[in-house]
């Protein structure tokens, strides 16, 4: 049994899922977006300005209060444009079902039947307030 073979198919697979086909249309719908594309262009510039105020001495904490208002109200904008909101969706989506693969990976070397492992306990798929996998 190759098992480098089946993570390959398996791979494959994960691309056939409804989730990964909404991912990758939400993807392409931003990058068709001319709206989104100013928005995010305009983010990345703001924060190389509020970078740049930050690495000053001395500091003009009234410019960096200023930049720093600026950035969080462009990135609202961008997380308010339908095709980001479209997008987080299908990413979470697609992070859920992710989750779960490597659940049952993890459990599987850690001795479990693969089978019948419990994908469905609260595991939240973060680590950071994790004691340990099983």
């Amino acid at each position: 049994m190759d098992v480098i073979k089946l993570a390959r198919d398996l791979g494959s697979a994960v691309q056939q899922t409804e989730e990964y086909k909404a991912l990758e249309a939400a993807k392409n719908a931003n990058d068709l977006d001319p709206e989104l594309e100013d928005l995010i262009r305009k983010f990345n510039l703001k924060r190389i300005d509020l970078n740049a105020e930050m690495n000053k001495v001395p500091r003009d904490s009234d410019k960096m209060k200023a930049l720093d208002a600026e950035v969080r109200e462009i990135y609202e904008m961008i997380m308010k444009n339908e095709h980001m909101a479209a997008y987080n969706v299908a990413k979470q989506a697609m992070d859920n079902l992710m989750n779960q693969v490597n659940m049952i990976l993890v459990m599987a070397v850690n001795g479990e039947d693969p089978q019948t492992c419990d994908i469905t306990s609260s595991c939240s798929g973060s680590c950071d307030s994790c004691a340990g996998c099983h």
